[in-house]
């Protein structure tokens, strides 16, 4: 592999990882609550929590754009306040990968904290344990492994992510490219090898991801039928 292959496929996973990082709070969050309120507008929010899996992603991007665009209130709040620019620059990428991979993320925390026998926190309720000590100890180590491989996933669909990106980030050479944009911009001049072996790195790393969400889901299964 090339110097610039590397620092390539080394950008993407980055984005990619620290997409999932800056989501995985609000996924576990949200997960939570949809998997254990009943409240009517809980539909609503699971809707809209799912929207940018189902939106073609030029729109999402678009939307990005309009949220921390310089030229919009939020985004030139950011810089004329921090000196902080979002539109077209890494930055950017790590948000489109975020929101992208959120809809995957929750959908799987949700099933994970749905897998967890009520009763077991209940009980630990029971012996004087507060409820923040009962998650931390007791629900989320039960949810570990799905709330694991829903990173995972989500982790796997951010590294692919094109539409968003290239919309609120650019395809930038050395600053905002992802492998993705690099494959399209590689074909898009006739440099067709170049872009099949980086599809190629592209479709390993992605089988691995998703092979590894696959086994831990299926465990976290397996423990559930035990448990049950």
């Amino acid at each position: 592999m090339t110097p610039d292959l590397l620092w390539l496929v080394g950008f993407t996973v980055k984005m990619a990882l620290a997409g999932v990082l800056l989501t995985l709070p609000f996924g576990i969050l949200l997960g939570l609550w949809l998997a254990r309120t009943r409240w009517p507008g809980r539909s609503v929010v699971e809707t809209l929590a799912t929207l940018p899996l189902v939106l073609p992603p030029t729109v999402v991007g678009l939307l990005l754009l309009e949220i921390f665009g310089r030229n919009r209130p939020l985004g030139r709040f950011l810089y004329e306040r921090f000196d902080l620019s979002i539109a077209f620059t890494w930055r950017a990428v790590v948000i489109a990968s975020a929101v992208v991979a959120f809809p995957l993320l929750v959908r799987t925390v949700r099933a994970a904290f749905e897998g967890v026998d009520p009763r077991l926190p209940a009980l630990a309720r029971t012996l004087g344990r507060g409820p923040l000590h009962v998650f931390f100890t007791v629900t989320l180590p039960l949810a570990a492994r799905g709330i694991l491989a829903g990173a995972i996933l989500a982790f796997s669909r951010a590294l692919g992510e094109f539409g968003a990106t290239i919309m609120v980030a650019g395809n930038i050479p050395g600053e905002t490219q992802t492998m993705s944009l690099a494959i399209f911009q590689l074909v898009s001049i006739g440099r067709d090898p170049e872009a099949y072996r980086l599809a190629f790195v592209s479709v390993v790393v992605a089988f691995i991801a998703i092979w590894l969400s696959e086994r831990l889901v299926r465990r976290s299964r397996a423990q559930f039928l035990e448990a049950s």
